[in-house]
């Protein structure tokens, strides 16, 4: 695609990037990234694929805003309150860079369904905090053969990695936990600080664009764990 006069513009601190260049931000705008979950990870994910300038996003999310969901949701604004997530993101995400498309899912993605959806993307976000979803992303992906983008952040700490089935030596996410585990954590049980899921949800979208234009190398084969407390990195 020939990028516009607007859009040369827009993007053109990414352009100017020798390793991104024209090629580099077109390949952002031929993409599709499917964001399953708009909370604490899912907002800054989107917010920055959104800026970026990734031409489609598919964005799934059952639930309604809360008002607790704004101390750490930044996609999110307090004239959102009981809206569906996917309306009150896309919302903002317009706002933000109209020229992305912006597909809304306002449910839960199983089977047949969510094969599909995988099917469309070139990257998945996994930003949700259940593992049963989790599973269910990663069994679709390596089906698929599409790039999963995985994280959780609790309290004070995060972690990141990428499972990425068009690696031979890539692990998937089952090779990090066992299938049926139900010792989940949530922040609505156990609480998480507010910048926190900015940070992990910022490496989400960081990964997303390396896996994207190609440039640098991910985070596949690794867990990259953060601790807030300390600010260590490991």
């Amino acid at each position: 695609m020939d990028l516009t006069d607007d859009q040369l513009l827009r993007y053109s601190r990414q352009i100017m990037l020798p390793d991104v260049d024209v090629a580099g931000q077109e390949k952002l705008l031929e993409a599709t990234v499917l964001i399953v979950g708009l909370g604490g990870l899912g907002s800054p994910v989107a917010l920055y694929l959104a800026s970026a300038g990734v031409g489609r996003l598919i964005l799934c999310d059952h639930d309604e805003v809360d008002l607790s969901n704004l101390q750490r949701q930044i996609v999110h604004h307090q004239d959102g309150i009981g809206q569906l997530k996917v309306d009150s993101a896309a919302a903002t995400l317009a706002g933000i860079n109209p020229d992305v498309a912006l597909e809304k899912i306002p449910g839960k993605l199983h089977g047949a369904a969510l094969s599909a959806a995988v099917a469309r993307a070139t990257v998945v976000v996994d930003a949700t905090d259940n593992f049963e979803v989790r599973f269910e992303l990663n069994r679709a992906c390596v089906a698929a053969g599409v790039p999963l983008v995985s994280a959780a952040a609790i309290r004070w700490e995060g972690q990141v990695a990428i499972f990425d089935p068009r690696d031979p030596d890539s692990p998937c996410y089952r090779c990090l936990y066992a299938e049926g585990d139900d010792g989940a954590l949530n922040c609505s049980e156990n609480g998480v600080i507010a910048p926190l899921v900015g940070v992990i949800g910022t490496c989400q979208a960081m990964e997303t664009v390396k896996l994207i234009t190609g440039v640098g190398e991910t985070l596949t084969g690794y867990v990259l764990y953060f601790d807030g407390k300390r600010m260590e990195w490991r």
